[in-house]
């Protein structure tokens, strides 16, 4: 193809697409690793969506055949392979949304004029992480069903509102139906509209600058921040796909009722010291107080500083938070399996 063909077919979707538009300039900077997570990110839950309604189409939402419809998904090369890329995806979101929260975190990028964005991605952790809760549930092996049961508990402490939107642990009519629903549909709506939101504040406010940068900042089109994207989240994919066919994701059998034998799933894992210690109760609490924190960061920091270390007692939070949830995770890793439920 010649370059006056080229040019012309540029033209042509320029002219209908207004891409020219997406050549803004931006600081130089938000092409580094640390400023791409969240985009990184967006590839993630793109190859979530993509292979949810592969798995969606197969699915059963009812107890008795939950399990078995999963066993039938992945008894397929194919469906293996796409409910390992659905499974690994769901992991590294988790991971590379908690990075991309402590790199803002870290550069103070949540300040004025940035604290309503900050208290989106706040809302998106939350969000990533009631899609981990159902997605465990939905499998209904052992770990499942105690994840639902788990959950049931902490309903109890609301009452009938509780019940109305917990569920019981007698109740089966419908039961994964209800999650079924709110895994594909509920909670994607609310993840869209965040987004969206995110990304507009992000364009409106412009990426952050280096806390330590002083003077002028260099920048770049918005389209080599495309491109550098693009290649971070393609190589995201890559390593998902290496792991999805090397590392088929764990599935047990149906569960049996009346027995606690599972622990949670790593991501939760911090949360399992506390159940021995307080009860199924210490979950709401210790998730409660995490997210009033996560909450409350651009309103007890109100300086103008965003130098780390201008910023020690912030720094200092960080660290004993991270080191704590840690300490909580390789104590539940190390702990034999408990009975929590009726706590």
């Amino acid at each position: 193809m010649s370059n006056k063909t080229k040019s012309r077919i540029r033209e042509i979707l320029d002219e209908r697409l207004k891409l020219g538009a997406l050549s803004y300039e931006i600081p130089k900077h938000g092409n580094n690793l640390g400023y791409c997570l969240g985009g990184i990110t967006l590839f993630g839950f793109i190859l979530l969506f993509i292979t949810g309604l592969y798995l969606g189409a197969f699915y059963y939402p009812d107890v008795a055949k939950a399990n078995w419809s999963v066993r039938l998904i992945t008894s397929s090369a194919l469906g293996s392979f796409i409910r390992g890329l659905h499974y690994w995806a769901a992991q590294a979101v988790l991971i590379s949304i908690i990075l991309h929260v402590v790199r803002i975190y870290i550069t103070g990028s949540y300040k004025k004029p940035r604290e309503v964005n900050w208290l989106i991605g706040v809302g998106l952790l939350a969000t990533t992480i009631a899609f981990l809760f159902t997605g465990t549930v939905l499998k209904w092996d052992q770990e499942g069903y105690e994840a639902y049961l788990h959950n049931v508990e902490i309903g109890k402490m609301f009452g009938s509102l509780g019940t109305l939107l917990f569920g019981s642990a007698s109740e089966t009519l419908n039961l994964l139906t209800k999650i079924f629903i709110t895994h594909v549909s509920l909670l994607p709506l609310v993840l869209l509209l965040l987004l969206f939101v995110h990304a507009f504040l992000i364009k409106q406010l412009e990426i952050s600058p280096l806390p330590w940068q002083k003077g002028e900042t260099e920048t770049v089109p918005f389209t080599s921040h495309l491109k550098k994207l693009t290649a971070y989240g393609l190589l995201f994919w890559v390593i998902i796909g290496i792991f999805a066919a090397v590392f088929p994701p764990p599935l047990g059998p149906a569960p049996i009722e009346g027995i606690e034998a599972t622990k949670p799933p790593w991501f939760f894992l911090g949360l399992y010291p506390l159940e021995d210690l307080f009860g199924v109760r210490a979950i709401f609490y210790a998730t409660t107080l995490l997210f009033a924190l996560l909450v409350a960061v651009p309103f007890m920091d109100r300086t103008e500083d965003r130098e780390p270390q201008k910023r020690k007692l912030m720094m200092i939070g960080l660290i004993v938070a991270l080191a704590l949830y840690i300490t909580l995770t390789l104590i539940g890793a190390f702990a034999g399996p408990s009975a929590h439920l009726g706590m």
